[in-house]
């Protein structure tokens, strides 16, 4: 059995591929290694595949005996910070149960060098998306996932080619990038850097009857720029969001998209797990350090 675990903004969901189950960040942090046995009796887990925050200190798939402070630079950054992904991350590695680490994308990740004007890309989690998704559609694919933030990510002949990060382009309910006023309110002092992040959303910025249609609108601008360097690619919505903004980025793009739910990102971290522990070198162009 082979069990995939996504570090949501919201919640951690774990997965098999087939049965699935989720907790919110708040609860996490009372996580224990037995709550796994809702998906499996714990001496029939063959591998595991987890994020953690941004992850920023990796750029390869590594097993998590070799991953020094949980794979990420600081815990300073864009996100909120709760303890449910550090009790679950902790209670894998100690469990002793056999687990890789997934990356995050970074100026550290073999992605097309034109993305690394931006020190970050993506988080660990939307590898998952991404590894779902082309299991599905194929080698090449864009793939916006849209909920509490939105990331958008494309991949070229099966190999990530890059991502932009919720804190640069398109807004999510919650999160978005940070406008001229916003700069402000920090040179002030009125806002921390982070703070501002996680009220840049539509839900703050943005009348209720626009809140949808913003996010379409950006989602699909997200998914042209990427189909630009990859034009014959397909298209697919994740997130809590995906549902509502399709027709309106299908309207926009002249496009049929496909959607995905909130499970596609542990389904996938499932799906690598297996590959992973079935022998594979490298997941979407990014190597294997076992």
């Amino acid at each position: 059995m082979f069990i995939g675990i996504d570090h949501g903004t919201t919640a951690m969901r774990f997965s098999t591929g087939k049965e699935d189950f989720k907790i919110s960040r708040e609860d996490a942090r009372h996580f224990s290694v037995d709550d796994l046995t809702r998906l499996s009796p714990l001496n029939e887990i063959e591998g595991i595949a987890v994020c953690y925050s941004m992850g920023d200190g990796i750029s390869a798939i590594t097993d998590i005996r070799k991953v020094n402070n949980r794979g990420v630079i600081s815990q300073e950054g864009a996100g909120k910070h709760i303890g449910g992904g550090t009790r679950v991350y902790d209670e894998i590695k100690g469990s002793g149960l056999p687990a890789v680490v997934i990356p995050g994308l970074h100026r550290g990740s073999p992605t097309d060098p034109r993305f690394k004007a931006y020190s970050h890309q993506a988080s660990p989690e939307k590898i998952g998306i991404l590894y779902e998704v082309t299991h599905d559609l194929g080698e090449d694919v864009v793939v916006c996932d849209a909920s509490s933030n939105t990331v958008t990510l494309l991949t070229t002949g099966g190999r990530i080619t890059g991502a932009f990060d919720a804190c640069i382009f398109a807004p999510g309910t919650l999160h978005g990038a940070l406008d001229v006023d916003a700069i402000r309110r920090i040179d002030r002092g009125d806002s921390k850097a982070n703070d501002a992040f996680l009220h840049a959303g539509v839900d703050r910025t943005m009348p209720p009857e626009l809140r949808v249609e913003t996010m379409a609108m950006f989602a699909a601008m997200e998914c042209a720029a990427m189909l630009l360097i990859n034009p014959g690619a397909r298209i697919a919505l994740a997130g809590s969001m995906a549902p509502a903004i399709a027709p309106g980025v299908e309207a926009l793009l002249s496009r049929k998209v496909a959607i995905y739910d909130e499970w596609c990102a542990a389904r996938g971290l499932a799906r690598i797990a297996r590959d992973v522990y079935s022998g594979a070198t490298g997941i979407l162009g990014l190597a294997v350090e076992r």
